[in-house]
């Protein structure tokens, strides 16, 4: 016996179950094209000319969603674990699925097939069914007080068992014997981030002191070295060689011997922005204005603007301007 019509597709399809869902008569899904229950739907559906594809499409269903009762999957499993183990056509292209994930062709052969295709309805109602509920400021707060004072209870026992009233009173010690925060951690027991993580939640006095210890250190080894060049702030030296010169990071790094690290790190100190491929983007923008002066613009925009409006085709702007196509449409849409 079939179940009643409970609604109809758009193009006129009635439909035996509510779209999105998959019903069961006991242990059997019911086929939303024709109301009856099967133990594998996914293999009725050649009666009706239909594609598991389509009929998920058709009925909100994601492609994933098995069509078959629990007996039937645990028979196919069973069958498929003896042909894993000895059909040679199921053991190569086993091998062959366990190496495209292994090298991540699957995952971007899954990214780019989902890419744009929009959520079925049963996404979509499954997503509705989780809890989006966050904790009330009240508990929220209360579970900061309890880290802190978890941190807290932590560094003052690392203190302790090294003989120091306080932790801010140990680090501050043992960074004057030259010791890292990373050193300091182990020494203490601690995981070697330790003090870099919680230093400044259980004593922001000494983890600000440290950082401007830190800072006025990593500018006096940069100093050294840029008064070699003749310079003697590196603020100036960096704005003048980055936004000036236009010359990037790597190349900076290289005239001064130190790591592209520490020269981002010194341009975030003295509130200077990275640009990155500065020297390329300067060379483009050099060219660009160039070529609208050749041209009697101030800008490619505004001659790709009025040549436009005049009602030239991008062939024959490109054609004018002895330009490739691309770049007049960049610079255009810019």
């Amino acid at each position: 016996m079939s179940a009643p019509v409970v609604d109809v597709l758009a193009d006129g399809t009635a439909c035996y179950a509510p779209v999105g869902e998959v019903i069961m008569d006991g242990p059997m899904p019911i086929c939303h094209l024709c109301g009856r229950s099967f133990r594998s739907v996914a293999a009725h559906l050649a009666s009706h000319s239909w594609t598991k594809r389509r009929y998920c499409a058709a009925f909100g269903l994601e492609l994933s969603q098995s069509l078959e009762s629990e007996e039937t999957r645990k028979l196919r499993a069973a069958a498929f674990t003896a042909r894993l183990l000895f059909d040679p056509a199921v053991i190569q292209g086993s091998a062959a699925g366990r190496e495209r994930a292994r090298s991540g062709a699957l995952a971007e052969d899954a990214a780019a097939a989902a890419r744009g295709r929009s959520f079925s309805m049963q996404r979509r109602r499954k997503a509705s069914l989780v809890p989006t509920t966050r904790p009330s400021p009240a508990v929220a707060k209360a579970n900061r007080d309890r880290a802190d004072r978890r941190l807290a209870d932590v560094a003052a026992a690392a203190a302790r068992q090294r003989g120091y009233a306080d932790i801010g009173s140990y680090v501050a010690d043992r960074k004057r014997a030259g010791l890292s925060l990373a050193a300091i951690s182990r020494e203490a027991g601690l995981h070697k981030d330790w003090l870099s993580r919680h230093l400044r939640r259980v004593d922001p006095v000494t983890a600000s002191a440290m950082a401007a210890s830190a800072i006025d250190e990593a500018d006096l080894v940069l100093g050294r070295l840029i008064s070699a060049l003749g310079c003697h702030d590196v603020a100036a030296y960096l704005r003048e060689r980055h936004l000036d010169q236009h010359q990037t990071v790597n190349a900076i790094a290289a005239q001064l011997g130190v790591t592209r690290r520490e020269v981002t790190s010194a341009l975030q100190r003295h509130g200077l922005p990275k640009v990155a491929h500065t020297a390329k983007r300067h060379e483009a923008g050099r060219r660009a204005a160039e070529i609208a002066g050749r041209l009697g613009y101030s800008s490619i925009a505004e001659y790709v603007g009025n040549r436009r409006s005049a009602g030239l085709t991008w062939r024959a702007i490109a054609a004018e301007s002895g330009q490739p196509q691309t770049w007049l449409r960049r610079h255009g849409a810019a």
